[in-house]
């Protein structure tokens, strides 16, 4: 197969990620699958096993090992095992995005038709917010006198779950980072920055509207391509965005602070009204069940996948009153800790935090903006505390596995595939 007619396949389908994703986790996973695919038949022509030898594939590597290793001390390790081997289609996409970013002439064109997608779905959840319903009619607060399921919440392409916010957080930096290397003008790229924040403040969806600003925080920090005074300014600014929203809506008012000020009395201190919040909080009585869960299975967990396994079983459930059933505690360290236990925790942050470490050192050095978008996601999904989804799931699995690989992948310093035979 010429080089070219390879180069169409892998550009096709790199760049129909993010639409696969929205269509569904059958589609998504598909996509991968063809790119998996096509990245072994790329690697059995050329017969070019050196990126083994990579630093960053070395660790991905123990880290698989360590998963299929996982299964095995499960409490259901069927479960375990289906889920692990599963993995394997990350990391070869990993591969994949490190490969196409290596040997192809065109290879950050996908991120323009990335961008032309992130940009519909943007307008799409303003549509959703500011008229009732969305492009295709879903998202109506009411149905034939009926409150929908969501109600104010904005759902955009994904109809039956919450989860836009959570998607745009996923591809917002990397586009970012890519605007500003185009762009000799930066107020553009600063200004589709702002829009799309303000786009996934109005879903509604805290966790990812909290993380996406430490994100920012984090971008301007580390980029120096304005000087102090400009970077206080931006911040300001949106600062603004976040005060004027939650002041003009009672919705975005009540989502994000009316729970800490509904309390009955004024006589309670703040202090308090926090407290009681937390005691009452759905997400305090999952990690308090994630914590007892760690707690009886301290050193190996209890398996990937099998947290529901511990918590939803009738006979765990009488036994630990403690637990609350639910397919995973909501927070990436709180998972780690009761389907890994502390060995597995371990591991998986130590790999995780050591490349970005290496990546870090990289992105000031060269001001790789590219990379420093991918970076700052990666970065934001282990911020302690806030709420999550399982890290292990399709959706969040997939977007977080294409933002660790085009943070590798983007730099020729980085690039697994820069070890030559």
């Amino acid at each position: 197969m010429k080089k070219e007619i390879y180069e169409k396949y892998f550009f096709f389908f790199i760049s129909a990620l993010p639409i696969s994703i929205i269509v569904g986790p059958s589609i998504s996973l598909i996509n991968v699958l063809v790119l998996n695919i096509l990245f072994l038949i790329a690697l059995f022509i050329n017969k070019d096993f050196n990126f083994l030898k990579d630093y960053s594939v070395k660790l991905i590597i123990f880290l698989y090992l360590y998963l299929i290793f996982n299964s095995f001390i499960s409490i259901d390790y069927e479960i375990g095992l289906k889920r692990n081997i599963g993995f394997l289609r990350v990391i070869l996409l990993f591969f994949c995005i490190n490969y196409y970013f290596y040997f192809y002439q065109n290879k950050k064109n996908f991120l323009k038709f990335w961008t032309i997608i992130f940009i519909i779905l943007v307008f799409d959840v303003f549509l959703e917010k500011y008229s009732g319903s969305n492009l295709f009619g879903w998202g109506a607060y009411e149905k034939n006198g009926v409150t929908q399921i969501y109600a104010e919440r904005v759902v955009s392409f994904f109809k039956d779950e919450p989860i836009v916010g959570a998607f745009l957080s996923g591809f917002i930096f990397v586009i970012f980072g890519n605007l500003l290397m185009n762009n000799d003008k930066k107020f553009l790229p600063v200004l589709f920055l702002m829009i799309s924040f303000f786009a996934i403040l109005v879903t509604g969806e805290r966790a990812n509207t909290i993380k996406v600003f430490i994100g920012i925080l984090v971008f301007f920090y580390l980029a120096d391509f304005f000087n102090v005074k400009t970077k206080i300014s931006i911040f300001i600014i949106f600062a603004l965005i976040i005060s004027l929203s939650l002041s003009q809506s009672k919705y975005l008012n009540e989502r994000y602070l009316g729970q800490l000020s509904n309390e009955n009395t004024e006589k309670i201190s703040k202090t308090q009204k926090i407290l009681n919040h937390i005691d009452k909080s759905l997400y305090f009585k999952l990690y308090n069940s994630g914590y007892h869960v760690f707690k009886n299975n301290k050193i190996f967990g209890v398996g990937n996948k099998n947290y529901r396994v511990e918590t939803c079983t009738e006979e765990r459930y009488e036994k630990e009153k403690s637990y609350f059933c639910s397919t995973h505690p909501h927070q990436i360290y709180v998972e780690f800790l009761s389907e890994h236990g502390l060995l597995g925790t371990i591991i998986l942050l130590s790999i995780f935090f050591f490349i970005m470490l290496k990546i870090v050192k990289e992105i000031i050095k060269t001001q790789n903006y590219l990379q420093l978008g991918a970076f700052t996601f990666v970065l934001i999904n282990f911020i302690p505390i806030i709420p999550s989804g399982t890290f292990f799931g399709d959706f969040n699995l997939t977007i977080f596995w294409i933002n660790f690989s085009i943070m590798i992948a983007c730099n020729k310093n980085t690039n697994i595939f820069r070890l030559k035979k």
